[in-house]
């Protein structure tokens, strides 16, 4: 393995579950393409060549923000000369006032790499576009010049030495059923990115079965399969609430009708419940191992002198085994009973 693979291995173990799912659903060009046909602006689309989308690898995100954002690059034809289209995928639970200035500086990265690693001659048009799907409304202007104080108030003169640019926003909070379209996966994937921060457990389960009912037509023309695999990870993985009953209740739902689905989400459910065995005998072999740490410890205070006052057994037993050990150890060293309290959580 390169280190360029290994670099890729470790950047798709730091992703989110949120950023697995954009870049796995928008890695496909054809759900961009119906995305951009969807969602752009007319005067726009009509200087866009889909035919001429491509991925480009790199990020432009800060890496203290790529916890709560993800983005895409695409280069394209706009306007029958090079340019580029750049996704910022919001995932925070509340719109973010400096998300202007933010695309600011990534677009100037942009520029600055095919200035300065590519050696072109000219900046190229970047299109920028913020999906959000937050629990709250998006109430940020979509521009650069909003983050200015009374900038409207300047004069001319100097709003002509101040960058500004609009950004395209899809505040997927608002979007109604009707708001929601394109093709299947675009439509599932952008009803999972709105339905995720605001439905929880049984609110979720007509998202999920409408999503496999989808998946389940498509499989006349494609595999509708691995992406119904990609949506329920993304599901269980991203802290919907989905409980194990409920993914049971799928299942059965599931079973006649999309015989694949119904055995995707049974191995997820299986997954889940082994996750929670060894969770539990992890809680289990850790109590025990704590228990008998308080035992060693009391028995060996006991010895040395003599007794322990009830509130100080008490607090001994509420204590972590990390400290049960730290005080074990240390009791060579107390010269009295009354040496104890400074381990313990009075």
């Amino acid at each position: 393995m390169n280190d360029n693979d290994k670099n890729n291995e470790q950047d798709e173990k730091l992703l989110t579950p949120h950023d697995r799912f954009f870049k796995s659903t928008f890695s496909n060009l054809e759900v961009t393409a119906d995305f951009l046909e969807n969602y752009l602006p007319e005067p726009i689309l009509k200087l866009v060549d889909l035919k001429t989308l491509e991925i480009q690898k790199d990020s432009f995100v800060d890496e203290k923000l790529k916890e709560f954002s993800s983005d895409m690059l695409f280069k394209t034809t706009i306007n029958q000369r090079e340019g580029y289209l750049y996704f910022l995928f919001e995932h925070k639970s509340y719109s973010d006032r400096m998300v202007a200035l933010q695309l600011f500086i990534y677009i100037a990265r942009i520029w600055d790499q095919k200035v300065n690693k590519e050696n072109d001659t000219h900046i190229p048009v970047v299109i920028p576009m913020v999906i959000y799907h937050g629990k709250s409304q998006w109430r940020i202007g979509p521009m650069l010049s909003d983050l200015i104080l009374d900038y409207d108030t300047l004069p001319e003169e100097i709003r002509q030495m101040t960058p500004d640019f609009r950004y395209q926003l899809y505040d997927l909070s608002q979007f109604s059923d009707e708001d929601i379209k394109g093709k299947v996966k675009l439509a599932i994937a952008l009803s999972l990115f709105r339905d995720m921060p605001r439905k929880r457990g049984l609110e979720f389960m007509d998202t999920i079965l409408n999503a496999a009912r989808a998946l389940r037509d498509l499989e006349k023309e494609e595999k509708g399969i691995e992406y119904f695999k990609i949506c329920m990870n993304y599901i269980v993985k991203a802290e919907s609430g989905i409980s194990i009953d409920q993914l049971d209740f799928v299942i059965e739902q599931l079973e006649d009708t999309y015989k694949e689905g119904s055995e995707v989400v049974m191995t997820l459910a299986e997954s889940l419940r082994e996750q929670g065995r060894k969770e539990i005998r992890d809680i289990e072999r850790y109590e025990g191992k704590r228990e008998l740490a308080v035992e060693f410890a009391t028995n060996r205070l006991i010895k040395k002198f003599g007794f322990i006052p009830d509130d100080y057994r008490v607090e001994i037993t509420k204590l972590n085994l990390n400290s049960l050990e730290m005080l074990y150890y240390e009791i060579d060293d107390f010269k009295s009973i009354n040496d104890v309290k400074k381990l313990l959580p009075f």
